[in-house]
């Protein structure tokens, strides 16, 4: 850096000098508990700007002098109010009105959910905008003194959320979580689904051998191709464990059909040299880019135009998994009949472009969501305003084209974009000894752009920061926590005012739903992390170590046990009649004993419950037919019974407890059961928003 860094004052600009309020009013909330709390709801903006926001104020006899402020990852012209509709554990404004926090959240001055701030500062300058003004109606309305501040977001909230610590003066800190790097987008979204077509034969044994009684060799059985591609993705920092739901049928490939019009307008010609130039896959012979390879040409019989609106999925629609599902559009069942249609067993299907070279809709393109028979369906098209009056202008004899050339070759972008900063080491595999790149590389390195904040993250932290980072997060890739935590050594000297905590059996995702038999969620940990933030900024109460890990290229080794790696999550054991794999008869009793333990000053363990047979994740070749996230995840959790729980102090002054409980199984076959386990920090069954949870898994073998 050159130069002093100027920071950001919502006070001093005028831009941002006339609030208004166009609504205030006391509401009720309903809390978890079935109770209900008052709050003042305020909704408004700013004058002459689209910036809007939202203000939840407790009551003034359980305001405790403090604000949480929401970034979502992609937010829409109407964010403000959309946490308004979240309910249960993934309230977050129960949450702040349960602990004396007023919420915050705007739409940053957003015109639309996913094309593009086209002044990206004002996304974290309008948030500390509403920040700011908060204070002033807090003050008014409580008689107090400056209200402490805290932003957290996710993802690319989490993008959001750097940029506003890092930025401004508005907050005192901040907890943002799941984050990814300058180079995330769009590159873990296409290795991801890159690995999952070319190890899409391969994904059950892969989580076979790394559950729990499993071989541990993740490559056994694989073809070269297979092996080569896996330990390719496993290096660039995608967790091998988190195939699980490709294993289970839950082929999701996210973000990627909204990300593609960006890459295509800003290196189209990347979708030529791909298939024409030494260095690239797709001219590689017998590369498996070409054996999925999908060119077609047929001819219109007839168009079934879509039966109606798509029904909702009933996902929040500013998770970090969600938002950026707002700029699509459902075919809402519309499908067309061809002539003929690709024939093969093994077809690969996936980003399939369906153009249209002649008639009313030459020029047109939408993407194929399945073959049916002779019939193509329409599936989620991104820009599409005007499906309807297309299909309406398709005609017999009209020439399509089906086409996967520049979805199949979009998967390997991240090859060729290294970062030129060698401390980014998930690329050194496309490195030479000396450094540079192996491969050819394209001329723009455009993760930074995808950023969407007009900066990157320095390091440069404006107060204290807890970052809450997943280890099996197969959006953004774990090892982006370590990277950031590094940045803020380098510009700090030290990380004094910053902590991580890595969390096992955790996903991208932010919802209670995903809780199920193979994951937990992390909303536990991370209200925890506001919780300890504002404890250390207003009282100067440290917050627990950081996580113990190591590093490993993109690969992140969490210390195994809980003394050893610290944070926040406990950690867990089962064993089935002693051992991780337990042989047994039909109905011979088998004997699950599991122990957890707590990190130091983490909690206290108050739950310990047991599933004695995982129906989706038990045989990794269930066919998942629902495209809802939720629903899929409802599939994967079984009944669960609480074990009697012993709690105790360890030698080495650790809260454990431990579990003891028996089954029995009336059919032969592999079983996997499973021991979840939660934790809090006083040891309050009844606080949702903080048991931190995890869970491990033991395999049982029946046979006759």
């Amino acid at each position: 850096m050159s130069g002093k860094k100027v920071i950001y004052d919502a006070k001093k600009d005028a831009y941002y000098g006339k609030p208004y309020i166009d609504a205030d009013e006391m509401r009720q909330r309903d809390m978890p508990d079935g109770s209900r709390k008052p709050f003042r709801y305020v909704h408004g903006g700013f004058e002459g700007t689209r910036a809007k926001f939202v203000f939840c104020f407790p009551v003034k006899e359980d305001f405790r002098g403090r604000f949480y402020q929401y970034l979502c990852p992609f937010p829409g012209p109407d964010e403000e109010v959309a946490s308004l509709g979240r309910s249960g554990e993934d309230d977050t404004i129960a949450f702040c009105l349960q602990n004396g926090a007023y919420f915050i959240e705007t739409n940053m001055e957003s015109a639309a959910a996913f094309g593009g701030h086209p002044e990206p500062h004002k996304i974290w300058k309008s948030s500390a905008a509403a920040a700011e003004y908060s204070r002033q109606v807090a003050r008014e309305y409580y008689g107090c003194g400056r209200p402490y501040g805290y932003v957290f977001g996710g993802s690319g909230g989490g993008y959001k959320t750097i940029a506003c610590i890092e930025n401004t003066n508005a907050w005192d800190g901040a907890c943002p979580f799941v984050i990814g790097s300058p180079y995330s987008l769009p590159n873990t979204i296409t290795l991801h689904v890159q690995g999952m077509r070319t190890l899409r034969h391969a994904v059950g044994k892969i989580v076979d051998a790394l559950d729990a009684g499993g071989s541990g060799d993740m490559y056994e059985g694989l073809t070269e191709d297979e092996a080569k591609m896996l330990r390719e993705i496993t290096l660039m920092g995608f967790p091998p464990r988190a195939w699980f739901m490709e294993a289970a049928g839950r082929w999701d490939d996210g973000s990627l059909p909204v990300l593609m019009p960006g890459i295509r307008q800003k290196d189209p010609q990347y979708f030529k040299d791909f298939w024409e130039k030494p260095g690239y896959l797709g001219t590689e012979p017998g590369s498996n880019a070409l054996r999925d390879r999908l060119q077609f040409r047929s001819r219109v019989v007839s168009v079934h135009l879509p039966g109606g609106k798509a029904e909702e999925t009933g996902e929040y629609s500013n998770g970090v998994d969600t938002a950026w599902k707002k700029s699509l559009v459902d075919g809402g069942g519309a499908w067309i009949e061809l002539e003929e249609v690709p024939q093969g067993e093994d077809l690969y299907l996936k980003g399939v472009n369906i153009g249209f070279e002649t008639g009313g809709a030459a020029g047109k393109n939408m993407l194929l969501g399945d073959i049916r028979g002779n019939c193509i369906t329409i599936g989620m098209c991104y820009g599409m305003d005007d499906m309807e009056s297309v299909l309406k202008s398709i005609r017999p004899g009209d020439v399509v084209t089906l086409d996967n050339s520049d979805y199949i070759a979009v998967q390997s972008y991240y090859r060729h974009q290294v970062p030129p900063d060698a401390a980014f080491h998930a690329w050194d595999q496309f490195r030479k000894a000396d450094g540079t790149p192996a491969i050819p590389q394209r001329d723009d390195i455009m993760g930074p752009g995808f950023c969407g904040t007009g900066t990157v993250q320095e390091g440069t932290i404006q107060g204290k920061v807890i970052l809450t980072q997943s280890l099996m997060d197969e959006s953004t890739c774990p090892w982006c926590g370590d990277w950031y935590r590094n940045q803020v050594r380098r510009a700090k000297g030290n990380e004094d005012d910053f902590r991580i905590y890595y969390y096992d059996r955790c996903l991208h995702g932010d919802v209670s739903a995903l809780d199920t038999d193979m994951i937990v969620n992390y909303l536990g940990g991370l209200k925890q992390a506001l919780l300890d933030i504002s404890d250390w900024v207003e009282r100067g109460i440290e917050p627990r170590q950081s996580s113990v890990y190591e590093m490993e290229g993109g690969c992140v080794h969490i210390a195994e046990t809980a003394k050893e790696r610290k944070g926040l999550q406990p950690v867990i054991t089962l064993a089935a009649n002693g051992g991780a794999c337990a042989h047994v008869k039909v109905g011979e009793a088998v004997t699950l004993e599991a122990t957890a333990q707590v990190p130091q000053g983490a909690g206290i363990v108050t739950e310990i419950k047991f599933s004695f047979s995982d129906p989706m994740f038990g045989t990794y070749a269930k066919k998942i037919e629902s495209g809802d996230s939720m629903a899929f995840l409802a599939q994967g959790r079984s009944e669960r019974v609480e074990g009697a729980l012993e709690t105790y102090v360890t030698e080495e002054g650790l809260q454990a407890g431990r579990a003891v409980a028996q089954t029995s199984y009336d059919r032969p076959g592999t079983y996997f059961a499973t021991a979840s386990v939660k934790s809090q920090r006083n040891g309050d069954r009844g606080d949702v928003f903080t048991q931190v949870r995890n869970l491990a898994r033991a395999r049982v073998i029946v046979e006759e």
